[in-house]
């Protein structure tokens, strides 16, 4: 491979080994899918579209496992792993299920502002049970994300 091939290369990696390449990819399919269940939920029941939504994404990521060949044994796995990742899924259907009807009652650019004062609590919750510290700078930040998102929310 050429030297120019191989910086290239690098350059290409380094940026998919990238935790901010990966959540900036997250807060846009998350914008899109805002948008596309916003259009999605207005003739259906929002907990069926929740279901629907859930079984697409079950299959998106058996496709993911299959086509990178990250499958592992289940037995590879720890209770508590099993435990947290269960409570993980349970947060996250309770969440959807409650944006979906959200949705479905309002109007989506007032919705995901709020919805996304979960940034909010995870910085809490970080703190109080994770044992995470967070400067001055950054809980100014959090303050400003809570400002933020309830000044987009609001109806003037």
């Amino acid at each position: 491979m050429s030297r120019g091939g191989l910086l290239r290369r690098q350059r290409y990696e380094g940026i998919l080994g990238s935790w901010i390449y990966w959540v900036v990819l997250s807060a846009v399919f998350a914008a899109l899918a805002a948008i596309f269940a916003k259009v999605g939920v207005q003739d259906v029941n929002s907990d069926f579209a929740t279901f629907i939504r859930t079984i697409v994404i079950l299959f998106v990521a058996v496709a993911v496992l299959t086509l990178t060949s990250q499958w592992q044994p289940l037995s590879s796995i720890t209770g508590r792993t099993y435990l947290f990742l269960a409570l993980s899924g349970a947060a996250t259907g309770a969440s959807w299920l409650c944006y979906f009807r959200a949705l479905k009652l309002g109007p989506a650019a007032q919705v995901a502002p709020i919805d996304k004062l979960s940034v909010v609590m995870v910085a809490i919750f970080g703190v109080a049970f994770l044992g995470e510290s967070l400067s001055k700078q950054n809980w100014l930040g959090v303050a400003l994300i809570a400002l933020g998102a309830v000044l987009v929310a609001w109806r003037g």
